[in-house]
């Protein structure tokens, strides 16, 4: 019963996650339409701003798809280590890389207390697997085989690149609105709609839903975007116990985790959410509540905890799960 409910999740992660992409794309192309008919007037104009829309989004991908990876390690001051100088670290992720059936990762440590992991990478040939020297001190071999089991499940289920994808969607969304919305404010849209008087009706309907799409549209794309992310860790938590067989550990680290209060401080809103928990603490002043990237600590525990056929949790029970040995 265990393993049938273990698959159905999975399944289910991956189906949410596909649809709400599906989502993100419809929405960029209704964009696209809307700005391309409020401009010229016609559906010809909307065909040719769509194609626009998708031509922008297919240049962002691809210099993410190339680039991006080494920009993020970058960004956290990540660096290389091999297997003299953290050989635990090493044994643990070859050991999963096997399970997983996936090339061995390059491995980096970010000089930082707050214990935290992330993955990156366009596929499982160029990934990239990066951990906090907080993580390797207060996390026991079996916490740390949870952590690292869900960070190559990421690598394994290409969320790497799926995560890659919403986001350069997403972000395309934000181009095409802002760059409407200069247009618009500088009058552009006002002398499109005198030079074509004969559809001025029609145009000036579209030309208000444009501008409406132009505002919502980034806000629903980026809480979409938060919804693939949410449904992926789930799936990663998962994948991560079908490698470990142990979803001990990966309750374990995951309490650990959400009760330590140190800080990482090379974690910005624009890495955040390739973390393995949120590494922005709520009580911080970036912290945005709204636009959390990640499903509650308890939400995931309990998600194990069904699993294997445990109580569920309380919130109030994770400083009790942590000091578990």
């Amino acid at each position: 019963m265990a393993a049938m409910t273990f698959y159905a999740q999975k399944a289910a992660n991956r189906r949410n996650s596909f649809l709400l992409a599906v989502l993100v794309t419809l929405l960029l192309a209704a964009l696209g339409f809307a700005i391309g008919y409020a401009i010229a007037g016609s559906s010809a104009g909307g065909i040719g701003a769509t194609l626009i829309a998708v031509i922008l989004g297919a240049v962002l991908s691809l210099g993410s798809y190339f680039g991006g990876d080494k920009l993020v390690l970058a960004a956290s001051n990540a660096k290389r280590v091999e297997e003299t100088t953290t050989p635990q670290l090493m044994n643990v992720v070859r050991e999963l890389a096997i399970a997983a059936n996936l090339p061995m990762p390059a491995v980096y440590l970010i000089d930082d207390t707050a214990p935290n992991a992330f993955a990156t990478g366009r596929d499982p040939q160029h990934a990239s697997v990066a951990i906090t020297t907080g993580l390797l001190q207060k996390l026991d071999r079996e916490e740390l085989q949870g952590v690292i089991g869900h960070e190559l499940s990421h690598v394994r289920n290409l969320d790497i690149r799926f995560s890659l994808f919403v986001g350069v969607l997403v972000g395309s969304v934000a181009l095409l609105s802002y760059f409407f919305l200069r247009f618009t404010w500088f009058g552009g849209g006002r002398r499109s709609r005198d030079s074509n008087s004969g559809n001025g009706g029609l145009q000036a309907i579209m030309f208000v839903i444009a501008i409406v799409l132009a505002i919502v549209a980034p806000i629903a794309a980026r809480l979409v975007q938060l919804a693939v992310s949410r449904q992926r860790e789930y799936l990663a938590d998962a994948s991560s116990v079908e490698l470990t067989r142990n979803p001990a550990g990966l309750e374990r680290a995951l309490a650990k985790i959400a009760t330590d209060q140190e800080v990482l401080e090379v974690a910005n809103p624009a890495t955040q959410h390739l973390y393995f928990t949120n590494p922005i603490k709520k009580f911080e002043e970036r912290s945005n509540s709204m636009f959390s990237t990640h499903p509650a600590i308890v939400d995931r525990i309990n998600r194990l905890r069904y699993l294997s056929g445990k109580a569920p949790l309380q919130s109030s029970d994770l400083t009790a799960l942590a000091d578990l040995s």
